[in-house]
C-alpha cells in the first residue's frame, strides 16, 4: 500500500502545532479547547492546465486565490483569504487540494494555517494546521469546492463529512497539446523465441511489424541486438542487428525493414 506523502509546509505546520501542545508553547500551558467556524470564499484569480493519462482520464491542475468571510469563534471570524492548488481527475471526480488560508481577525494576531484535503465529486474533506492568535490550531476542514469558483458551506471543526482516499502518481499524464512521448526499449543477447509475429531476446519480447522478414533471416539461438518502440499499446520491433542475418536491419516497413545498410 502506498503512503500519502504530506507536503512539506503541512508537515511543518503539524509539527509546530504538536510541539506547542506538548510543551505549552504559543504563550501558555497546553490546554486544548474546542473551536468551530464556517466560511465561504469565491474565486479571485485562477490558472489551470489539463493533461490526459495513458488510460484517457482527464486531469485538471488549478492554482487559485479565493476571498470571502469566516465566522464562528473569535479566532475564526473575519475576512478569509485562501490559496489552493488542486489536482482533480475530472473523469472519476477525485483529487487532492492543498494550500494555505489566513483569517484577518479582530485580535492583534490573526489566524493562518496550511491544509490538505481529499476532493470527491465537488466536496473536500481534510486537515488544517497552523496558528490561531497565540495558540496552535488543528482543525478538520470540509467544504463544497469547485476550483473555478471557490469554497462554499465550508467548516473548520464543528463536524465534517468523511473523505475518500486517493493516490497521486507522478508523471502519469501529458499536457494537452504535447507531442506523444514514444517509449523505447532494447536488448542484446540470444534469440530465445522467434515466430512470424514476435521475437524474444534477453527476456524482451517485441511484436514483428507487418511484412517483416526477420523470422526468415534469423533463427532461435542467434546473438542479436534489438530495439523496440511502444506503438498503440504494442511493443514493436524497429531494428535488429547481428546474428546470422548479418548487417543492420530495420524492424518496420517505414524504415525499409529487412534491407541491409
Amino acid at each position: 500500500m502506498r503512503k500519502l506523502i504530506l507536503p512539506a509546509f503541512l508537515v511543518a505546520a503539524l509539527a509546530a502545532a504538536s510541539l506547542a501542545f506538548a510543551h505549552g508553547g504559543f504563550g501558555g500551558a497546553a490546554s486544548p479547547a474546542a473551536v468551530a467556524g464556517t466560511f465561504s470564499a469565491t474565486q479571485v484569480k485562477t490558472s489551470s492546465r489539463t493533461c490526459t493519462t495513458s488510460d484517457n482520464r482527464t486531469i485538471v491542475v488549478t492554482d487559485g486565490s479565493y476571498k470571502g468571510t469566516a465566522s464562528g469563534d473569535a479566532t475564526l471570524t473575519g475576512a478569509i483569504t485562501l490559496r489552493a492548488h488542486s489536482v482533480v481527475d475530472t473523469t472519476n471526480k477525485v483529487g487532492l487540494v492543498t494550500g494555505r488560508f489566513g483569517i484577518d481577525t479582530s485580535a492583534d494576531h490573526g489566524t493562518s494555517a496550511a491544509f490538505q484535503a481529499v476532493y470527491s465529486d465537488g466536496h473536500v474533506a481534510g486537515l488544517a494546521a497552523g496558528r490561531a492568535g497565540h495558540s496552535a490550531l488543528v482543525a478538520n476542514l470540509s467544504s463544497d469546492f469547485d476550483p473555478a469558483t471557490g469554497f462554499a458551506n465550508a467548516k473548520l471543526g464543528g463536524g465534517t463529512a468523511g473523505g475518500n482516499a486517493v493516490e497521486l502518481t507522478a508523471g502519469a499524464c501529458k499536457q494537452s497539446g504535447d507531442k506523444t512521448t514514444q517509449e523505447r526499449s532494447g536488448a542484446r543477447g540470444t534469440i530465445s523465441a522467434l515466430s512470424s509475429t514476435s521475437i524474444t531476446v534477453a527476456g524482451l519480447t517485441c511484436q514483428l511489424p507487418s511484412g517483416s522478414d526477420v523470422s526468415t533471416k534469423y533463427k532461435q539461438g542467434d546473438t542479436v541486438a534489438i530495439a523496440c518502440e511502444l506503438s498503440n499499446g504494442t511493443n514493436t520491433l524497429t531494428k535488429i542487428s547481428g546474428g546470422n542475418g548479418g548487417g543492420d536491419n530495420k524492424g518496420s516497413k517505414s524504415e525499409k525493414h529487412g534491407k541491409r545498410h
